[in-house]
């Protein structure tokens, strides 16, 4: 499970068509500080309506997505699994809006 800040949504004309009614968002893994970059952005499918400026938590691994999404035969990647409200982390508490979209992370 990856600690992730959503920095935006993709869009595509043309996908495969596991995607079709699914959000895929743009990802980039942070600290514990929820502001820190901890690796480069990826792409995840949305499993909770989340959104731009949301920290959240992600499956990286394919097997997790597929299951979560229940879509077995499917190339998902990695998926968004919850929408974090804080971070307690080396007695510091981070809510998890500490950071809105526009701000630059």
């Amino acid at each position: 499970m990856i600690l992730a800040r959503v920095i935006g949504n993709a869009w595509s004309t043309v996908q495969h068509r596991c995607y079709e009614g699914k959000s895929v968002m743009v990802v980039q893994a942070v600290d514990t500080d929820g502001r820190t970059p901890n690796g480069p952005e990826f792409l995840a499918v949305d499993s909770v309506q989340a959104g731009p400026g949301d920290l959240v938590l992600v499956a990286r691994e394919g097997n997790a997505a597929r299951q979560v999404l229940g879509r077995e035969d499917d190339p998902f990647h990695a998926v968004i699994l919850g929408v974090v409200d804080e971070v307690d982390a080396d007695g510091r508490v981070t809510p998890g809006n500490a950071w809105t979209a526009g701000e630059g992370g």
